[in-house]
C-alpha cells in the first residue's frame, strides 16, 4: 500500500507480564474505512490508544497520517479526529457551547470557529435547538453533532470507538451514511463496533483475539475463507478461541 495513513508492525503493549497487544501489523490507506472488531478484552481498546498518541507502545512501530506514535504523538494528535460512544460532548453545555469547545481544542481561531459554526447548525439542521442542552437532545441528534465536532478541524484521519452504541437501526444506517461520505471525501475512517452488520460496511476488516489480529481482509474475502455467511458467523468462530474476557 502506497503511502499508509496508519501503519503498524509489531506493534505491542504488555502491562507488567500481561501482554495486551501482541505484534500486531497492518496498513489503512487514504480514504479507507476499516473496521477494527474484538470481543471485550482483545486489546481493541489499547491498540487505539496507542495509535491516537494516548499510550506509549512497549515495542513495535507505527505511524499516524506520517508520524511517528513514539516521538510526534502531539502531531498526531492535531491530524486526527476522535469519537466515543461513552464521552463525546459534554451534556450539561449547550450545543453552540460544544462546537466553540472543541473547536477551540482542536486548534482553529476564533474566525474558523464561528465559520465552522454556522455551517454545522445549518448542515445538521439544528438552527432550533442550538441553544439546547446536550444532555436534553435525543442520541441520535448527539449522535451525529459528536461526529460532526470530530471532523470539525479537518482531520486525515477519524477514529470512532463504537460510535452507534444504543441507537437505533435507522438511525445508525444514517450515521453510516456520514462516514461514507467522509470517506469518499478522503478521509480515513478507523472504527470499532460491536455490530456485526456494521463491519459489513466497512472496506477492511480486522479481528482481533487475546491481542493479535487472527484475520483481516475485506468482509466478502473473510466470508469466502471462512465459508460464513455473514460476518458474525466468522467473529463468532474466531472469538470462541479466545483465553481471555475483560
Amino acid at each position: 500500500m502506497a503511502d499508509p495513513m496508519i501503519k503498524a508492525d509489531n506493534l505491542t503493549r504488555m502491562f507488567g507480564d500481561f501482554t495486551a497487544v501482541d505484534h500486531i501489523s497492518f496498513e489503512v490507506g487514504r480514504g479507507e474505512i476499516f473496521g477494527f472488531l474484538g470481543a471485550n478484552g482483545a486489546g481493541k481498546t489499547t491498540a487505539m490508544r496507542m495509535l491516537t498518541g494516548l499510550l506509549i507502545p512497549t515495542e513495535g512501530e507505527a505511524q499516524v497520517a506520517g508520524y511517528d506514535v513514539y516521538t510526534q504523538a502531539g502531531e498526531i494528535k492535531k491530524k486526527i479526529g476522535y469519537m466515543s460512544q461513552k464521552f463525546s460532548l459534554y451534556e450539561d453545555l449547550t450545543v453552540r457551547e460544544n462546537i466553540r469547545l472543541y473547536g477551540g481544542i482542536y486548534g482553529l481561531s476564533d474566525k474558523e470557529i464561528s465559520r465552522k459554526l454556522k455551517q454545522l447548525i445549518e448542515r445538521l439542521g439544528m438552527k432550533d435547538l442550538q441553544e439546547k442542552m446536550i444532555g436534553s437532545l435525543p442520541l441520535g441528534w448527539k449522535q451525529k453533532l459528536a461526529f460532526s465536532v470530530a471532523l470539525i478541524h479537518e482531520p486525515q484521519i477519524v477514529f470512532l470507538d463504537e460510535p452507534t452504541g444504543g441507537v437505533d437501526p435507522i438511525t445508525r444506517r444514517q450515521f453510516w451514511e456520514q462516514i461514507y461520505k467522509v470517506a469518499e471525501e478522503g478521509t480515513t475512517v478507523f472504527v470499532t463496533t460491536h455490530y456485526m452488520d456494521e463491519a459489513e460496511y466497512c472496506d477492511r476488516v480486522s479481528i482481533m483475539v487475546d491481542g493479535r489480529i487472527d484475520a483481516l481482509d475485506t468482509p466478502a474475502g473473510l466470508k469466502e475463507e471462512f465459508e460464513a455467511d455473514d460476518i458474525e458467523e466468522v467473529f463468532i468462530r474466531l472469538a470462541r478461541g479466545a483465553e481471555r474476557v475483560e
